[in-house]
C-alpha cells in the first residue's frame, strides 16, 4: 500500500540509533525526505551514510533542549526542501533510578528533557505544518506512562505528563488539520539489550537470554521489540492514509501493557 508520503518532508529527533534511525530509514524508503539530529553529528552522519537516499536527509547537530537551536534546525531544513509535514518526538532515553535516591535535579532534568524536545519542536515547526495539507506530529512515549515501575520513577511520569500533553496538543491543534499521536513502547532491542547480554556474561544464547527476560517482564509475545517494528507503526500515522487519527496512543509493547 502507497503511504503517500513520497516527496514529502519529516523531521525526526534523535536520528543516529535506535527507533530514530529506523524511521529515517523508512521514510527513506517510502520517498520522503528527512530532516534529523543529534547532539553527536559525526555519530549521526555516520549512521546516515549507511542508509539508501541519505542525500534526501539534511542533517545537524540539536539539542531539542535549546529552542533557538531547534528553530534553526526547523527553518534551514525546511527551507532546504520547500516545507514540513511533520514530526516525529524521539529524542529522550529512561533514567534508572528509584524515588529515594533521585535528586531534584534528575527530576527536572526528565522533565526538560521530555517536554522540552516536545514543545521546542513543535512550537518552531508550527508555521510550516499550517502550510501542509497532512501535517502530522508522533511523539514516542513508553507503556510507563500508564504503568510506571518504581525503578524509573522520574521517567515514568515525565511519560505520563508527556502523553497528557499529546492529548492537549491533539485538542488544539485539530482545527488546524494538524494530527498528534503517541507511539508508547515496551522493552525494545535498539542494541542496549546486546550490549547488556555481552556484559552479564551468560552462557545461553541471545535468543534464549532474550525468552527468559522477556518472560520475567510479562511480554506476550515472549521477545523484545525491533526498531524496525516500531518505525513501521510512526510512519503509518505520520502517513496521510491515518487522516481520521488523532489525539491516539499506540502501543508498540509485545503485550506487555496491563491496562485497559
Amino acid at each position: 500500500m502507497d503511504l503517500q508520503l513520497g516527496g514529502r518532508t519529516y523531521l525526526v529527533t534523535g536520528g543516529s540509533s535506535g527507533v530514530g534511525l529506523a524511521t529515517v530509514a523508512l521514510l527513506l524508503e517510502e520517498g520522503a525526505q528527512v530532516i534529523t539530529c543529534a547532539r553527536d553529528l559525526s555519530r549521526l552522519r555516520a549512521a546516515l551514510d549507511a542508509l539508501p537516499g541519505a542525500d534526501r536527509v539534511h542533517a545537524a547537530a540539536c539539542d531539542v533542549r535549546d529552542p533557538a537551536a531547534v528553530h534553526d534546525l526547523i527553518r534551514s531544513g525546511a527551507e532546504h526542501f520547500g516545507g514540513l509535514d511533520g514530526l516525529v518526538n524521539n529524542a529522550g532515553k529512561s533514567r534508572m533510578v528509584p524515588r529515594a535516591q533521585a535528586t531534584l535535579d534528575d527530576w527536572r532534568d526528565e522533565l526538560d528533557l521530555k517536554f522540552a524536545s516536545v514543545l521546542n519542536t513543535v512550537d518552531a515547526a508550527l508555521p510550516w505544518l499550517r502550510r501542509s495539507d497532512a501535517a502530522a506530529v508522533v511523539n514516542i512515549n513508553a507503556v510507563l506512562a500508564r504503568q510506571p515501575e518504581i525503578r524509573l520513577v522520574t521517567t515514568s511520569a515525565a511519560r505520563a505528563g508527556l502523553l497528557n500533553l499529546t492529548k492537549s496538543l491533539s485538542l488544539e491543534l485539530a482545527p488546524e488539520g494538524i494530527r498528534v499521536n503517541t507511539v508508547s513502547l515496551g522493552l525494545v532491542d535498539t542494541g542496549q539489550w546486546r550490549r547488556r547480554y555481552e556484559e552479564s556474561g551468560a552462557t545461553a544464547s541471545f535468543a534464549e537470554w532474550e525468552a527468559e527476560l522477556a518472560a520475567d517482564r510479562g511480554i506476550g509475545l515472549g521477545r523484545f521489540g525491533r526498531a524496525d517494528e516500531v518505525a513501521a507503526m510512526v510512519v503509518t500515522l505520520l502517513s496521510p492514509r491515518s487522516s481520521y487519527v488523532t489525539g491516539a496512543d499506540l502501543d508498540v509493547c509485545g503485550g506487555v501493557a496491563r491496562y485497559v
